[in-house]
């Protein structure tokens, strides 16, 4: 009986452990690296799968959207990372304040853009279609760290470290058409599988929530 009242005591010290070093410094991971509990995809969800610790995209149209627990999935300021690796010719993006959709491009929030040497001009780091850079800062097949934050209005998003943009809304900014909900208010993040041609890997998904 001692012998397992021992285990037990270990296994919770090792498990608070990792809970620990995970949520250092106020990161909290929103992947758990071995299924995609806590996201929901609505149309094409064979789109995305888990291989070895990765979120792996390849496949039809189709957008995972965090759904868990971690500030019931809906963020105003925050920021963001990622470990992103892409093939050559992919397309994908990572959406912020945005909202589940059963299907189609989402129309809440805003997408930043990951693509290395897809057809699209607009390069990683681009606030899409907003803000957008034409220059390429990482290569294919190699792992990259993207950071996003928002803070207030502002958007800055980091590559390596590195910032590489930087867009903040007008204080009078007002859309209308099919851009109407593209603002910053609050939401969820959601990973893109923009065509079957694009392969793309994601893990170390975090986020550290800002006041």
């Amino acid at each position: 009986m001692k012998n397992l009242t021992r285990f037990f005591f270990i296994s919770c010290l090792l498990f608070c452990s990792v809970k620990s070093r995970a949520q250092q410094g106020g990161w909290i991971s929103l992947f758990d690296g071995k299924s995609l509990a806590g996201w929901k995809v609505g149309d094409n969800a064979e789109t995305f799968s888990v291989k070895d610790s990765m979120i792996v995209v390849h496949g039809k149209t189709a957008h995972l959207f965090y759904d868990g627990n971690v500030q019931n999935h809906n963020f105003k300021n925050f920021e963001f990372k990622a470990d992103v690796m892409t093939h050559q010719g992919a397309n994908s993006g990572i959406y912020i304040h945005t909202g589940y959709q059963q299907g189609g491009w989402p129309a809440k929030g805003y997408e930043i853009q990951v693509n290395n040497s897809h057809t699209d001009w607009r390069r990683t780091g681009s606030v899409y279609g907003i803000a957008d850079i034409k220059e390429v800062y990482v290569k294919e097949g190699e792992w990259f760290t993207m950071d996003i934050t928002v803070q207030g209005k502002t958007i800055t998003v980091k590559i390596n470290g590195k910032v590489v943009n930087e867009y903040t809304e007008p204080a009078d900014l007002h859309r209308t058409g099919g851009d109407a909900e593209r603002i910053l208010s609050s939401g969820t993040f959601a990973l893109q599988g923009h065509d079957p041609n694009s392969l793309v890997f994601f893990r170390n998904i975090m986020v550290k929530p800002l006041p």
